[in-house]
C-alpha cells in the first residue's frame, strides 16, 4: 500500500499556512511532529492530537494573530482537514468508524468519528473561561468543525465531565485522537467499508 500522506498549503490575505501529514508512522521510526501555528495552546492541542493518533503533522503558519486568533486556528485545522482527507485517499480498507474516551485528571471526554464523506460536526465542550493561554476557547468547537468539515468526516465530540478548562480541551483532542486512530486502522482488505461502494469525494 503506498505511504498514506499529503501536503497543504493554504495562503490567503489572512495566513500562510503549510501542513504536510503523514497518517502512519513506520515501525522503529522515529514520530515526527513539528507544529508552529503562532499559537501556544493550539500547537499543543494539535501535537497532541498526532501523537496519540499515531500520526507525522508538520504544520507552519503564519497568520493575522494582531486581529486575534480565529483566523489561524480556523484556517490551521482547515488545512489539516484537507491533509487527512487527501492522505486517506480512495479510503479503501479502513475501519471508517472509530471512538474513545480519554481521561485527563477530572476530565473525560468522548470522540466518535465516521470517515463517511458526508460532514458533520457536533461539539459540546462546556468552558467557563475565554481563553486558554492564547486560544480562545469558543474556537475549540470552531476548528473542530472545520476539520471535520474539510476532511470529510461526521464528528462527534463530548465532555462527559471536567472543570478545569485545559484539561477539556486536551482530553477532548486526545479522545479524538484515539478515534481516528481506530477509524484509520487497515483492515486488510480492499474493500470500500460502505455499501454505496465509493467514500471519497
Amino acid at each position: 500500500m503506498s505511504a498514506r500522506t499529503a501536503t497543504v498549503e493554504r495562503t490567503t490575505s489572512e495566513t500562510q499556512i503549510t501542513c504536510t501529514l503523514g497518517l502512519d508512522v513506520a515501525p522503529g521510526a522515529k514520530q515526527v511532529i513539528d507544529v508552529h501555528t503562532g499559537i501556544g495552546f493550539l500547537d499543543h492541542m494539535f501535537t497532541a492530537l498526532a501523537k496519540h493518533g499515531g500520526m507525522e503533522l508538520t504544520l507552519n503558519c503564519t497568520g493575522d494573530l494582531h486581529i486575534d486568533d480565529h483566523h489561524s486556528a480556523e484556517d490551521c485545522a482547515l488545512a489539516l482537514g484537507e491533509a487527512f482527507k487527501k492522505a486517506l485517499g480512495e479510503r479503501r480498507g479502513i475501519k471508517r468508524y472509530g471512538y474513545a474516551y480519554a481521561p485527563l485528571d477530572e476530565s473525560l471526554a468522548r470522540a466518535v468519528i465516521d470517515i463517511s464523506s458526508r460532514p458533520y460536526s457536533v461539539c459540546h465542550l462546556p468552558f467557563t473561561r475565554e481563553k486558554v493561554g492564547d486560544l480562545s476557547t469558543e474556537m475549540v468547537s470552531h476548528l473542530l468543525q472545520s476539520f471535520a468539515f474539510a476532511a470529510g468526516v461526521t464528528l462527534h465530540v463530548h465532555l462527559i465531565h471536567g472543570e478545569n478548562n485545559h484539561h477539556i480541551a486536551e482530553a477532548a483532542f486526545k479522545a479524538l485522537a484515539l478515534a481516528i486512530r481506530q477509524a484509520i486502522s487497515l483492515t486488510g482488505s480492499d474493500d470500500v467499508p460502505s455499501t454505496k461502494g465509493v467514500l471519497a469525494i
